[in-house]
């Protein structure tokens, strides 16, 4: 049986930082690279201040610089954002407020691939961007 979104929010993983041997996704071997967790990830996005958005690009950089790395890894910081989105509408179907839950539509852009896979899809968080304000 696959794993629930909040299984995988809550999973024993552990945040680090590899140096790459090889080259890997536009970055050069030798990059000091953080890999976050969904925790972390979730943090970040609760952080961001209503009525205002972040990139994915943005929570990379600010994750890296706090973690004395080059870079964030591209991958699993896109996976995580999702996990991270797909937990919080989980909950947000289940009755919790907007208040309560971590903001992800002040991350992810209607039109962005991440918001074609998001179970609630690109149209859940046109709305939740209009209620805050947010083009």
């Amino acid at each position: 049986m696959p794993k629930s979104w909040s299984e995988k929010l809550h999973s024993k993983s552990l945040a680090k930082v590899e140096t790459l041997d090889k080259p890997m996704m536009g970055l050069p071997a030798g990059t000091r690279l953080y890999i976050a967790t969904p925790l972390i990830v979730q943090q970040l996005i609760a952080d961001i201040p209503k009525g205002q958005t972040r990139t994915i690009a943005q929570i990379r950089e600010s994750l890296a610089q706090e973690n004395g790395a080059d870079a964030t890894c591209p991958l699993t910081t896109g996976i995580f954002v999702r996990i991270v989105a797909e937990e919080s509408y989980e909950r947000m179907q289940e009755g919790a407020p907007d208040s309560e839950v971590a903001p992800f539509w002040r991350v992810i852009e209607p039109k962005s691939p991440l918001a074609k896979k998001f179970s609630g899809g690109p149209d859940v968080i046109k709305a939740l961007r209009a209620k805050e304000g947010i083009a």
